[in-house]
């Protein structure tokens, strides 16, 4: 499957993007979902995740209660709704896909297939 991160950009603290990630090649609901972000400097860090059918999702302790992942799987898209951004959390955005299964993954290491990345630099 062919992933495409899309909806980063410059925003200011406080703002709400939404990023989009895109499938191709197979259908989404085969996946659960994942995006992780990259600051400069610092390792790839878990943002959320979200199961093939949307009913359960996970997410960082540094995003818990500001971001909120949801999927639309007739439309094959995974989204990342951003609320009250702080330049903390600037970084490249990443999503990623992983076969069905019964827990939540956290770690990089364990997903199949990623996007691009997305860039979002929030502004103070």
């Amino acid at each position: 499957v062919q992933l495409q991160a899309s909806g980063g950009g410059l925003v200011q603290a406080g703002g709400s993007p939404r990023l989009s990630c895109a499938a191709s090649g197979r259908t989404l609901s085969s996946y659960d979902m994942g995006w992780f972000r990259q600051a400069p400097g610092k390792e790839r860090e878990f943002v959320g995740a979200i199961s093939w059918s949307g009913g359960r999702t996970k997410y960082g302790d540094s995003v818990k209660g500001r971001f909120t992942i949801s999927r639309d799987n007739a439309k094959n898209t995974v989204y990342l709704q951003m609320n009250s951004l702080t330049p903390e959390d600037t970084a490249v955005y990443y999503c990623a896909a992983v076969a069905r299964s019964i827990v939540l993954v956290t770690t990089t290491n364990v997903y199949d297939y990623w996007g691009q990345g997305t860039q979002v630099t929030v502004s103070s």
